[in-house]
């Protein structure tokens, strides 16, 4: 039986979609901007072999809005084990999800182990650019930023009414475009709806966006792996996403810099997944899940 529940952080509520079974208990954890929805076909697959419980991070989905550090998110996840009685889950997270993953294995040498699939802070410096021309580098990280500096402007903006259905079926297009279930996919856009004094936005808000950015920028995963104990994977992508193709040199370099970055941690295991890219919990989730199980199976 799936269960849907709010689960007391103290400051705030998190909204909890527990997937039931007795399982070896495992919390699988969305990227930024996305929701507990959007993990629900993985979170089925790993379902036979964990009792499988998904998030939504705070300032996403149904969870209260909080200021965003990685000390509060990671108080989170320790809330929602206690209220659940999760005894040593294992932490499995996409994109932001798995920068928490990793932070969660390098606090909790006891966990039974961590998988990071693709979470990893965007490239800020020429050095996280190997074999790419250092003057091109910096060029091509301006042009980056000024992306995203455009995407974090338009964030949490009010949407007027009758663009929703527009809105809609652009998603529902680009659910079809990707494979993804288009039910899940609808699912995870309307939970990220913020409807409040007779206006609709799109979580999480700018207050939020702009936190998680500075975060994930600063964010050096390097130290964290050498010093976790606990088993750690990272499953690392090996093609870019359509969106990404203008800055295909720009992403092959810092391909080559997280396998590095995976090489120089002795005991960290890594996979770079064949015909993956950053979008791999919807190209291939039953592969993953098959995966994270035999890696979690080893280290019971």
């Amino acid at each position: 039986m799936i269960n849907d529940r709010l689960v007391d952080a103290g400051d705030l509520p998190l909204a909890v979609r527990d997937f039931g079974g007795d399982e070896p208990p495992l919390l699988l954890l969305h990227g930024a901007g996305s929701n507990l929805a959007h993990m629900t076909t993985l979170a089925r697959a790993l379902r036979p072999r964990h009792r499988v419980i998904t998030i939504d991070l705070r300032g996403h989905g149904r969870s209260g809005d909080g200021p965003w550090t990685w000390d509060a998110a990671l108080g989170d996840l320790a809330s929602v084990c206690v209220q659940l009685e999760l005894d040593r889950p294992a932490v499995v997270g996409h994109s932001l999800g798995g920068m928490l993953a990793a932070l969660w294995g390098q606090r909790h040498p006891e966990a039974p182990g961590v998988v990071s699939l693709d979470g990893n802070p965007p490239p800020t410096r020429a050095d996280h650019l190997p074999g790419l021309d250092p003057e091109k580098a910096e060029a091509e990280l301006a042009r980056l930023h000024a992306l995203f500096d455009a995407m974090e402007a338009a964030a949490g903006q009010v949407i007027p009414a009758e663009q929703l259905p527009d809105l809609v079926e652009r998603q529902q297009m680009a659910a079809r475009d990707m494979g993804a279930n288009e039910k899940v996919w609808i699912e995870g856009f309307r939970r990220n709806l913020r409807h409040e004094n007779g206006e609709t936005s799109i979580r999480p808000s700018a207050a939020a966006t702009s936190q998680l950015r500075a975060l994930m920028n600063s964010l050096d995963l390097t130290p964290v792996y050498a010093a976790t104990t606990c088993p750690e994977l990272v499953v690392l992508p090996t093609r870019s996403l359509p969106e990404q193709e203008p800055f295909a040199e720009l992403y092959e370099a810092h391909r080559r810099f997280l396998v590095e970055q995976a090489r120089a941690v002795p005991h960290l295991r890594y996979l770079a997944l064949a015909d993956a890219s950053h979008a791999m919990v919807i190209e291939q989730p039953a592969l993953l899940a098959s995966i994270i199980g035999d890696f979690l199976a080893e280290h019971r």
